[in-house]
């Protein structure tokens, strides 16, 4: 059945969550998705065989949504994942597909989180409960969860619940749930204790076994830059300025993305043309056509518009967004290296999407090169060989003999020797493009490395949350901030340190009391933060309302205060300027 699926709306899915898919900028479901999707709709249980980076989660949210009664405030879907950071990206995944299901909750729980928070979430109602093993044990034997509704459960990576001991746990939540339930287990790998719990708790189970591309093109250099989402036009841009490239291809995920990427590229003085699926076919012909005749360079394009592009000159895959799962990463890069060239794919990825990368490395079996980004001085420095080569290259080939004479003439009239001369016809040279770049991305560009993976716990032991002192220990002054979105809009905690940690690289522990109202929210964020993270924090979203963010005392984030103490953000690409007066400074006020 799956092979005759290539449009979402072939899925018997709702108006509204083929809407958010068109939104989102998902063109064409994956193989686990066009496998899974109906049988589950259907009501089968599912054993699924597929890795990280396939678009497995949208394989399970999207039914389970479909098949939500929204009006029940009790948990009627249960995914099981094995570590907090996966419980937290599938909750927000969730939550995305549901932007057009008004009143729907979902709540991940996990050990390190507050109990107490969890505990109001789940006694004001909550649709789909995503966690740990651990923690969702600790609820049900406080019977603070209840499953007397539940109707799907889902068993995410299952492999990885095997590898950190949490298999048991896994057996006996599930021996607590409704025996009408649907289950979906999937798992990278099927070893056979996993295959002894499918056959404990599954009825008669439909196989889907999705096998990960690994034929990567060999002669192609692939890299990546961590950065974060509102530098990624500069970092665009420095890439640009230092790759010696023929012809560059931009993916990004959506039709709007590559219009938008392609006009702000143009008016930085980088000729662009978008490539996308609402483009006429002769727009199309003719665009690719001047990419291949050499009248265009760069080509913004989303997956499927890209689809059988066969252009020679292509020296270079640029991955703007990082695709959805490892088959259209392997797509992507697959239109460089074209007979027999060699080719650079590059691929952006913010400090969230490491787990990504991870499983793009892991489905392919090589290796992504590390790319710090180009500084400025680098930019510099090869602007300024580009024009020495270009004057090397016209003394070498052009008859000069006429502005010979010019340059004597102005020697001789205004008395300026050859030098000062030299050194005004190389600014007016380079004054629509200064040799001297300059961007927005503030300090440093290179990020500290990924956190290594935490080791498995022995089987048969339950899950220890770390202890999280470093939020409540860091020693700066705060300022409160009032945040335009609260209860009635279904804001949580977790939803504004996730949006405030992610979108702009603040760490938690700078995060501090967030305290939730009907209409608004406040939090307590560091002192003298900088004008560009507080203008992208106003637009950032929770629950699809902007933050619209302001202080409380009404005065300008941006304002001169006294030096400040500099604190440093997880991903080291912005920098908080967190102000706090010194000992002997307050000694003298008191």
């Amino acid at each position: 059945m799956s092979s005759l699926i290539e449009r979402f709306d072939q899925l018997a899915l709702s108006l509204p969550l083929l809407e958010t898919l068109k939104e989102i900028g998902y063109e064409a479901p994956s193989p686990i998705q066009a496998a899974t999707i109906p049988l589950l709709l259907d009501g089968h249980d599912v054993l699924g065989q597929a890795q990280t980076g396939t678009g497995k989660t949208a394989a399970f949210a999207l039914p389970v949504l479909e098949k939500l009664d929204l009006t029940n405030r009790r948990p009627q879907a249960l995914v099981l994942t094995p570590t907090r950071e996966l419980a937290i990206q599938v909750a927000e995944a969730f939550q995305g597909y549901a932007r057009h299901s008004p009143g729907f909750h979902v709540l991940p729980i996990y050990g390190g989180q507050s109990m107490g928070i969890q505990l109001r979430h789940l006694k004001r109602g909550v649709h789909v409960v995503v966690g740990t093993p651990g923690r969702v044990m600790d609820h049900l034997r406080r019977e603070t969860l209840s499953l007397a509704e539940l109707r799907t459960v889902v068993l995410d990576e299952a492999d990885e619940m095997l590898r950190m001991g949490f298999i048991e746990d896994v057996d006996w939540i599930l021996e607590q749930t409704p025996p009408e339930r649907q289950i979906a287990l999937f798992s990278a790998t099927m070893p056979e204790p996993i295959r002894q719990v499918a056959h404990r708790h599954l009825r008669d189970p439909h196989e889907v076994k999705i096998k990960a591309s690994t034929a990567t093109v060999e002669t192609v250099r692939q890299r990546y830059c961590q950065v974060s989402a509102q530098h990624k036009l500069d970092a665009l841009t420095r890439v640009l300025e230092v790759e010696d490239a023929d012809a560059v291809l931009i993916f990004v995920r959506t039709k709007v993305a590559a219009t938008e990427l392609a006009e702000r590229l143009e008016a930085r003085g980088y000729p662009s043309a978008a490539l996308h699926g609402d483009m006429t076919q002769v727009l199309r012909e003719r665009t690719i056509e001047q990419l291949r005749g050499g009248s265009l360079d760069i080509l913004v394009a989303t997956d499927v518009a890209a689809r059988g592009l066969d252009v020679q000159r292509i020296s270079h895959v640029v991955n703007y967004d990082i695709p959805y799962d490892t088959e259209a990463y392997v797509h992507r890069i697959g239109r460089t290296a074209r007979a027999g060239r060699t080719g650079d794919a590059i691929l952006f990825v913010a400090p969230r999407e490491l787990r990504m990368l991870r499983a793009i490395e892991k489905a392919t079996r090589q290796p992504i090169e590390r790319m710090p980004l180009p500084t400025q001085e680098a930019i510099t420095g090869h602007r300024l060989a580009q024009f020495k080569q270009q004057l090397s290259d016209v003394l070498t080939s052009q008859d000069l003999g006429f502005f010979q004479e010019v340059v004597a003439e102005i020697e001789r009239e205004q008395e300026i020797g050859l030098h000062d001369i030299a050194a005004a016809l190389t600014y007016l040279a380079q004054r629509d493009r200064p040799f001297q770049f300059e961007d927005a991305i503030p300090i440093e560009v290179e990020r500290a490395p990924a956190r290594p993976e935490r080791e498995a716990k022995p089987a048969g032991r339950r899950e220890r949350p770390p202890r999280d002192s470093a939020r409540h220990s860091a020693d700066f002054d705060k300022v409160r901030y009032r945040l335009e979105v609260g209860h009635q809009h279904g804001a949580t905690p977790q939803n504004i340190v996730g949006a405030i940690a992610n979108e702009a690289g603040i760490e938690s522990r700078y995060i501090g009391r967030i305290e939730i109202h009907d209409d608004y929210s406040t939090v307590d964020l560091p002192d003298g933060m900088p004008k560009e993270i507080f203008q992208h924090l106003k637009k950032v979203r929770v629950r699809q309302i902007p933050l619209n963010i302001s202080r409380l005392d009404g005065l300008d984030p941006s304002a001169k205060r006294p030096p400040p103490k500099r604190a440093v953000s997880k991903n080291k690409a912005v920098a908080i300027e967190i102000e706090t007066p010194t000992r002997k400074a307050r000694k003298r006020t008191s």
